[in-house]
């Protein structure tokens, strides 16, 4: 094990111009788990589902429809089957998981009623699937600047608009996103 490592939970990787997987092209993930020995998984919080819709998943769960329609984000390639709610503190559950300070992960059909009824959390994000990586292949991608990673906030996991999320979270790093190359060098 590495003494130097540390967790990126509750943190956001930011792909970089030189990503060459296109599901993750400028796409931000927000981490809500990362050790070294099981590796690491998230949520990409700035990909909205275009061909599905909440209502569709509701109507297959057999829960109650939602007044307003509430977006639907691609949390990633792996589980693409499970839902991922991230959320703020005034909604928990036995299943509900602390991710980093004031920022809760729920994966249950509960949350789901709850904020079709409006008993839900206030501010919250709904993802179907998620991003994973096994031990060390995060690692791998940071030091080969695939990813940056960059401070989460409330602000950016649920008041940006998605389109906006990217070029935000390199701006809160100190990075212009006009300004990125393609190719990256170490030295």
């Amino acid at each position: 094990m590495n003494d130097n490592w540390t967790s990126l939970k509750g943190q956001c990787l930011v792909a970089t111009p030189g990503m060459d997987d296109s599901r993750f092209n400028r796409s931000v993930v927000y981490l809500f788990s990362h050790t070294q020995t099981e590796g690491a998984m998230g949520l990409v919080i700035n990909q909205p589902a275009e061909k599905l819709l909440l209502g569709d998943v509701l109507n297959q769960l057999n829960l109650p429809q939602t007044e307003s329609p509430l977006p639907l984000l691609l949390g990633g390639p792996d589980k693409v089957t499970n839902g991922f709610i991230l959320h703020s503190e005034d909604y928990q559950t036995l299943s509900t998981r602390l991710v980093a300070d004031d920022i809760y992960l729920t994966a249950t059909q509960d949350i789901l009623r709850d904020i079709t009824l409006n008993k839900g959390p206030k501010e919250f994000l709904i993802a179907l699937g998620c991003a994973s990586w096994q031990r060390g292949q995060l690692e791998d991608e940071l030091s080969g600047n695939i990813w940056l990673t960059a401070p989460a906030s409330h602000q950016i996991l649920f008041h940006t608009p998605f389109d906006d999320r990217w070029n935000l979270a390199l701006k809160n790093i100190g990075i212009d996103s006009y300004r990125l190359s393609a190719v990256s060098g170490k030295a």
